[in-house]
C-alpha cells in the first residue's frame, strides 16, 4: 500500500482539498439560496474538476515515489479514474 511521504506534497494536497471543501460549501449556499441551475451546474463541474486534479496529483506522487509498480498504478487508475 502506497502513502504520500513527502511532507510538502502532503501539505499541498491537503491545501488543495481545503480549497475544494470551500467550493463545496459555496455550492451548498448557492443551492440553499435558490440560485439558477446553470450557475449551480457550473460550480459543480468546477468542483469535480478540482477534485480530479487532486486525484491525479496524488497519482503523480505515487509515481514519483516509485514504491508502486507501473502495473499497480495503472490498476488504480483503471479502478478509480
Amino acid at each position: 500500500m502506497s502513502r504520500i511521504v513527502d511532507p510538502e506534497k502532503k501539505k499541498a494536497l491537503c491545501a488543495r482539498l481545503a480549497r475544494i471543501e470551500g467550493q463545496l460549501r459555496g455550492l451548498q449556499r448557492l443551492i440553499e439560496s435558490d440560485a439558477d441551475c446553470e450557475k449551480v451546474a457550473q460550480q459543480m463541474a468546477a468542483s469535480r474538476k478540482a477534485l480530479d486534479k487532486s486525484f491525479f496529483a496524488m497519482v503523480g506522487c505515487m509515481i514519483e515515489q516509485g514504491d508502486q509498480s507501473p502495473h499497480q498504478v495503472a490498476e488504480m487508475l483503471t479502478k478509480f479514474a
